[in-house]
């Protein structure tokens, strides 16, 4: 047992060693997004969501903050902080699991049973050479049993990440 465990420790280790090599570089990003909405339930909209992903400079540990805003075809918003974790795999993949909390106001959209809504997923991205990125992502939104009613939906959108620092330079 204790040999796999530090073979564990050691491939780790390497991989985060690898990792902050390739993610030293990272830099702030504003993420914009399309898809559906409450994907595999009987209340599917169109959902839009833009995202402001804090650079390297602002990390948590290894984790990167970040703030936004979805809403939906029917009216419902979510206005949500939270951090990601980027996984590289090379310098083009990018495996960012992710977790978020925020205040939901449901419109004439579904009802997830409380204002205050956790926030759950995984994006898969592309990265390009000017650092930015095209993914998927999937996400669970619920209230965590805040509330009785606690239904939660799930979301899968397209986005794409642009350096923030590039949208006002030539």
């Amino acid at each position: 047992m204790r040999k796999y465990v530090s073979l564990l420790v050691v491939a780790i280790t390497a991989l985060v060693a690898m990792e902050r090599a390739v993610m030293a570089e990272e830099p702030a990003f504003l993420s914009v997004g399309a898809g559906v909405y409450d994907v595999n339930d009987d209340e599917t909209a169109a959902e839009g969501r833009v995202e402001y992903r804090f650079s390297e400079a602002n990390k948590l540990w290894h984790f990167s903050p970040f703030v936004g805003l979805m809403a939906n075809a029917n009216g419902a918003t979510y206005g949500y902080g939270g951090v990601g974790l980027d996984i590289f795999f090379g310098k083009r993949w990018v495996l960012t699991p992710n977790f978020a909390v925020g205040i939901y106001g449901n419109g004439d959209s579904k009802d997830l049973g409380h204002a205050v809504e956790f926030r759950s997923g995984v994006e898969l991205a592309y990265r390009f050479d000017d650092y930015s990125r095209l993914g998927l992502t999937f996400h669970h939104i619920s209230n965590a049993g805040l509330d009785q009613r606690n239904p939660g939906t799930e979301s899968l959108l397209l986005m794409y990440s642009m350096p923030f620092d590039k949208i006002f330079s030539n």
